[in-house]
């Protein structure tokens, strides 16, 4: 995957925790079970698109080269 895909996918996830926060903060407590769920999940995908982009960038582009 490149970075660009990644950072996009990156950049996705980070918008939709933002509203699942909003959207948390206007839910009764009562309802707010089923957001919080959907919010760990985003946060692990976010956390998981990061490190593969800190992953990504960390990689030389053409390995070759350094032979």
């Amino acid at each position: 995957m490149s970075i660009r895909l990644i950072a996009s996918d990156l950049y996705r996830c980070i918008k939709e925790a933002d509203s699942l926060k909003k959207e948390i903060a206007q839910t009764p407590y009562e309802k707010q079970v089923p957001l919080k769920e959907q919010l760990r999940k985003v946060n692990a995908e976010v956390r998981r698109m990061r490190e593969m982009l800190e992953g990504q960038k960390d990689r030389p582009l053409h390995p070759r080269i350094y032979r």
